[in-house]
């Protein structure tokens, strides 16, 4: 695998199907373990996180069975392959601009990938599209049991799995989701959405993460603690609250359509034509521009767009995948001027291939 092939296509978490998948963009299940012989990644010098690399790269090879997983030495990878590895949700921001050995073993589907030498020694990560969370958990579970069968991870009987963070001491566990709530952002009930989460100890997050910001009204949202909970009262936890959430941005989208339909129409219209015909755009608006969109393809206020091209557009006109697709660096100015005329290229296709109608065919 070549990170520039992986640059034309969609990740996993925006192939755009699934359950639910018109609001829960992707489905994330992430295990953090250290190995018992070794000193935490910040305690570690170097010399020890390079025998921390080459005894997981030997153990978790084959792993994923039929999928073998690839390599990348991201230590020695330079910045713009880094940022698109962070793009494609396949290393964390940590891992990007960390020091020292660490690498990623990642599955040609994009589904898996394993980040060495983060914050913790190893972190297993299962990622699917649409609402899938408890087959997330399942999977990375059996990832996890055939990696415990070759090394020893550092297990207390009182606290569980021990990790660099005390907040992720117990079973490890990050189970997320990512969902896109334009509608509550438009209906002013975002807010009061999120501070219900946060008494129930559920974490809400931007698109990449910790310490992110939202973007394009994308929201990660997570369990917050893990010592004293199973893996399944996690779980649980989060299938309690998303549907909730989802009815709720499902109740405000047929409220703005009922209430307003016209003023929604054109806003979704606008935002089109915008990307449709700008010559210079940033790709803070391209995401606030393609949310709207979205929003009213689902909505069906837009009928010759379909989810999954609006989905590459989000990722593809990211800063390190667009300069992956022009096969060059670009700064400033220039990568928005060149952000907009992939979005025009892109879009124009629609109407070159869209059947023509009866009259057109006469």
């Amino acid at each position: 695998m070549d990170l520039n092939d992986l640059a034309p296509r969609n990740g996993e978490w925006l192939r755009g199907d699934g359950s639910d998948a018109d609001i829960v963009i992707s489905s994330r299940v992430r295990l953090a373990r250290n190995l018992a012989d070794f000193p935490f990644c910040s305690r570690a010098d170097e010399a020890q996180r390079r025998d921390i690399e080459n005894k997981l790269r030997t153990s978790i090879g084959d792993v994923h069975g039929d999928q073998s997983l690839i390599f990348f030495d991201v230590g020695r990878l330079d910045d713009l392959d880094r940022q698109f590895l962070v793009e494609r949700q396949l290393i964390s921001r940590e891992l990007a601009s960390g020091q020292g050995s660490r690498s990623v073993a990642i599955a040609p589907r994009e589904d898996v990938s394993l980040m060495v030498n983060e914050e913790d020694h190893l972190r297993l990560q299962v990622l699917h599209s649409g609402y899938s969370v408890r087959q997330c958990w399942e999977t990375v579970n059996k990832l996890d049991d055939l990696v415990e069968e070759r090394v020893t991870f550092a297990f207390s009987e009182e606290f569980g799995y021990l990790t660099a963070c005390p907040t992720n001491v117990g079973t490890g566990m990050r189970a997320s989701v990512m969902l896109h709530l334009p509608a509550l952002s438009m209906t002013k009930q975002i807010d009061r959405v999120f501070r219900a989460l946060q008494k129930i100890q559920l974490a809400v997050r931007g698109l990449y993460g910790e310490g992110s910001q939202a973007s394009g009204d994308f929201y990660q949202i997570s369990n917050n603690i893990t010592l004293g909970k199973t893996e399944d009262a996690i779980i649980s936890n989060i299938e309690v609250v998303v549907p909730t959430i989802v009815n709720y941005e499902r109740t405000a989208r047929r409220s703005l359509i009922k209430e307003n339909k016209q003023t929604l129409h054109d806003r979704v219209s606008r935002a089109y034509g915008i990307l449709q015909a700008a010559q210079t755009i940033s790709s803070e608006e391209t995401m606030a521009l393609l949310s709207s969109v979205r929003m009213g393809v689902n909505l069906n206020l837009i009928d010759d767009v379909r989810i999954d091209l609006i989905n590459d557009l989000f990722i593809h006109t990211q800063p390190a995948h667009l300069q992956k697709l022009e096969g060059r660096p670009l700064e400033g100015e220039d990568r928005n001027i060149a952000r907009a005329s992939y979005l025009r290229k892109r879009l124009s296709e629609i109407h070159r291939t869209k059947p023509p109608t009866d009259s057109q065919a006469n």
